[in-house]
């Protein structure tokens, strides 16, 4: 499938988590154009079962295809974790997301090789990271956690009150009692966290941030295959979508991406026809 370079970028994750990704996206790629699509209307898919899960990346991904995009960036780990093949396997594009990357570089970064993992319940039920990480170091340790509470904690806003250091320090120390020594941060609204986490794990621990290593990995295969925009000198526009909330949406998207963007639209999923 030939496409066209100066296409835009599709990015779409099962709310707002995903615009941690965009950003990073952005930053590493400031002349792309970016369509978001957020899901918010069926959020949250990290308790959903993994057929549900499937169905409805592909109806994300298929909205995209809609909007003309060269590529499609899974921001959600819960999608990467179950839908990713399947995504590669129905669509003639390239498709990127979240949990190869920070497999990458959590081998890369441990030193002990004893890696923690936190993320939703579905996506530790998946056991990818695990799997992605062993594959690249079969002598590794890999300790997971769900953290169900951060998502809901990180959307209110509470990234630095007290309730969210004393959830944080509930979930983080089995996995410190385990002697890690690299973190994954296995959720898009994790990042958000890294602050109140650090205070927690200490300086000693690497935070692998998987919104940061998917914008670097999207980075280099579009690079490799000749897929950017080489021609472009104004800033990319993001172009937001959202399936419910769009009021909700423009008021958290400062929080989450810190950058402006087009005013979201509201539309509705699947598609007709």
């Amino acid at each position: 499938m030939k496409l066209n370079t100066q296409l835009p970028i599709g990015i779409f994750d099962s709310g707002i988590g995903g615009l941690t990704v965009a950003r990073q996206v952005h930053r590493a790629l400031p002349c792309e154009d970016l369509v978001y699509l957020g899901d918010t209307a069926r959020v949250p898919y990290g308790t959903k079962s993994p057929a549900t899960v499937i169905r409805f990346a592909c109806e994300d991904t298929q909205f995209l295809i809609h909007q003309h995009v060269k590529a499609v960036v899974v921001a959600c780990n819960t999608v990467s974790a179950w839908a990713l093949p399947t995504l590669e396997r129905k669509f003639d594009l390239p498709i990127f997301g979240v949990i190869i990357p920070g497999a990458q570089a959590a081998v890369q970064r441990t030193r002990n090789r004893r890696i923690g993992v936190i993320a939703t319940a579905t996506t530790v039920r998946s056991q990818a990271y695990s799997r992605m990480i062993l594959a690249r170091d079969v002598a590794a340790k890999v300790f997971v956690r769900a953290c169900p509470l951060l998502v809901p904690l990180v959307e209110e806003g509470w990234m630095n009150q007290e309730v969210t250091r004393s959830v944080l320090h509930t979930y983080l120390s089995p996995l410190l009692r385990r002697r890690i020594d690299t973190l994954v941060l296995g959720c898009t609204h994790y990042p958000l966290l890294k602050g109140a986490i650090r205070a927690v794990v200490g300086p000693d621990v690497a935070l692998v941030d998987s919104a940061e290593t998917c914008a670097q990995f999207l980075s280099e295969r579009l690079r490799d295959t000749k897929l950017l925009d080489q021609t472009r000198r104004r800033p990319g526009v993001i172009r937001p979508f959202v399936t419910d909330e769009v009021e909700r949406f423009e008021e958290m998207a400062s929080r989450f991406l810190g950058l402006p963007t087009e005013p979201a639209r509201k539309v509705d999923l699947p598609l007709a026809g």
